[in-house]
């Protein structure tokens, strides 16, 4: 048998086609026949070499979507903000981002696979808590971020944000999520990062409501 000389085009393939099922019928709704049929020729067995299962598609995609339209690369070059509003721009453009969001309210369930949480948990740690750590370095210089713990800052935020603010990890509904948001901002500002303002709790609470209803 020939060997795929592009094997990213035939995981592009695989993405694409979930993200439109996913996003039209809903993750539990679609299988992995499903997106075969949507392959237009490529049959399980190439889907089964590049992922191992249908939760393994769903953790891919969700990065694919965070990083193809990355808020830090949108923020990080602008001169009119100190990086301490940049960090807040960040969180107002993820939370933006319908595709992703909606994709992330349906693969909340998902936290309880421990494979994806510990997938989740790695992406968060050499991915994610890097580009937080250049911003808060970068709040250390110019004033807005007094804090003496910039990476532990960096480590503790998607932690917190991802797992605390789960209700399938930690059950709660829209006023349980919104105190627990409250008590993350709360010890981030006795931390030095005075994070919360009116916009990002309103924000929230529109976002506890989502993942609440969709329990």
């Amino acid at each position: 048998m020939a060997r795929n000389k592009h094997p990213e085009v035939t995981v592009e393939r695989i993405l694409q086609a979930a993200r439109r099922l996913f996003l039209e019928k809903g993750y539990e709704q679609t299988t992995i026949q499903d997106i075969v049929d949507n392959l237009d020729g490529l049959t399980k067995g190439a889907v089964y070499h590049h992922f191992r299962s249908k939760e393994e598609i769903f953790d891919a995609l969700g990065d694919k979507l965070f990083f193809d339209s990355n808020p830090f690369d949108a923020v990080r070059d602008r001169t009119d903000l100190t990086a301490l509003e940049k960090i807040r721009e960040v969180i107002r453009l993820h939370a933006a981002n319908g595709e992703y969001r909606a994709l992330t309210v349906q693969g909340m369930p998902l936290l309880k696979n421990p494979r994806i949480l510990s997938n989740m948990i790695d992406t968060n740690r050499r991915l994610i808590s890097p580009l937080w750590l250049t911003l808060i370095e970068e709040g250390q210089r110019d004033g807005s971020i007094p804090t003496q713990y910039p990476k532990e800052l960096s480590e503790l935020m998607p932690l917190m944000t991802n797992l605390y603010l789960s209700p399938d990890l930690f059950p709660g509904g829209p006023a349980e999520l919104a105190r627990r948001f409250r008590c993350i901002c709360a010890m981030l500002e006795a931390l030095g990062l005075p994070l919360l303002d009116g916009e990002l709790e309103a924000l929230a609470g529109e976002y506890f409501c989502q993942i609440s209803g969709a329990e």
